[in-house]
C-alpha cells in the first residue's frame, strides 16, 4: 500500500514537471490563448502551474526579462519528490 502511494506521488510530480516544461515551451512560442483549438489547453497549463509559480516569482528579484522561476520550481519539486518517495519506500 505504501509503495503504491509512493508511486502515485512520483507520477503526480512527474506529470506536473511535464506541465511546467510545456509552459516554458509555450512561453517561447507565442500562441493565442483564445485560439479555439489550443486555447483550452494553454489555459489549463497556465492555471495548473500558476499556483506554484507565482509565489516563487514574487520571491525572486527581477532579472531583466529572464524568468528563472521554472528552474527554481523544478529543482524544488525534484527535491520534495525525492524526499517523499524515499521516505515512503523506507517505511515499506
Amino acid at each position: 500500500m505504501i509503495i503504491a502511494i509512493a508511486n502515485a506521488i512520483d507520477i503526480i510530480f512527474r506529470a506536473y514537471t511535464i506541465l511546467i516544461f510545456a509552459r516554458v515551451i509555450v512561453s517561447w512560442i507565442r500562441i493565442d490563448p483564445y485560439h479555439p483549438t489550443w486555447g483550452p489547453i494553454l489555459r489549463f497549463i497556465f492555471q495548473a502551474t500558476e499556483p506554484i509559480m507565482q509565489p516563487v516569482r514574487r520571491l525572486l528579484p527581477s532579472m531583466g526579462g529572464l524568468d528563472f522561476t521554472p528552474i527554481i520550481v523544478l529543482i524544488g519539486m525534484d527535491l520534495i519528490r525525492g524526499v517523499l518517495v524515499s521516505v515512503l519506500y523506507g517505511l515499506a
